[in-house]
């Protein structure tokens, strides 16, 4: 938090982006599958359990590669019984391996959600993130989403984050790569992007309750694949 004082609205932001578009895509789009990447440990008001709200007969599967995260899933996320829920030990690169078990819950021939929230800054250039989006998008019809947020390199100042990436160096953590929000509207390439595009995630169809005390460092969208 002294290296990001807006770190802790930016978390709770987040948050509700995902609620909020989960919302969206399970009411207006009429979605009835997610695939939820980097799940990160259960709390209120994950994927499946807003998703089921609307619609019990959902399916969701959840893909995270860190052990922790995974046990407490299996123990915390239970799913309605019209529906389904399943959970896939995968890192996000390992892109073959998370379609191939996930298709095991969800009909890829009918259209899917893919979330992936707070996660394709912690993959380098170098792993061209880019790339293992438009796999994603390649595997789901159209008529698909993808949902997503990302550390915004024009929304935070520099020293910040050499400051976030000196201490992710010294707890031996992926270093976060800031994007620009030109470089995060290339992932949804292939799509159409949902109003009001690409903006922060506090902004993004806001509730008339949404806290307006802070701005977050993240962007976010909701693009439809063509």
């Amino acid at each position: 938090l002294k290296i990001d004082p807006g770190m802790a609205f930016s978390v709770r932001a987040n948050r509700a982006f995902l609620g909020r578009a989960v919302r969206y895509l399970a009411g207006e789009a009429g979605i009835r599958q997610f695939l939820d990447i980097g799940t990160g440990i259960p709390t209120a008001g994950n994927t499946h359990q807003v998703a089921q709200a609307i619609a019990p007969e959902m399916r969701v599967v959840y893909a995270d590669y860190d052990p922790v995260v995974l046990a407490h899933a299996r123990a915390l996320l239970t799913s309605h019984k019209a529906g389904a829920t399943g959970y896939i030990d995968a890192d996000l690169r390992d892109t073959s391996r998370i379609l191939d078990q996930a298709a095991r819950l969800l009909d890829f021939t009918k259209p899917v959600a893919i979330t992936l929230l707070a996660l394709l800054h912690v993959i380098p250039d170098a792993d061209d993130p880019c790339a293992i989006v438009a796999r994603l998008l390649d595997a789901v019809p159209p008529g698909s989403y993808l949902a997503l947020s990302h550390l915004g390199a024009d929304l935070v100042a520099a020293e910040q984050q050499d400051g976030l990436r000196d201490l992710a160096g010294r707890a031996i953590q992926q270093a976060p790569n800031h994007r620009s929000r030109e470089q995060v509207a290339r992932f949804f390439d292939g799509t159409d992007r949902v109003e009001p595009g690409v903006v922060r995630v506090e902004e993004w169809r806001p509730d008339p309750a949404t806290d307006h005390t802070g701005r977050s460092s993240l962007w976010c969208a909701v693009g439809r694949k063509r």
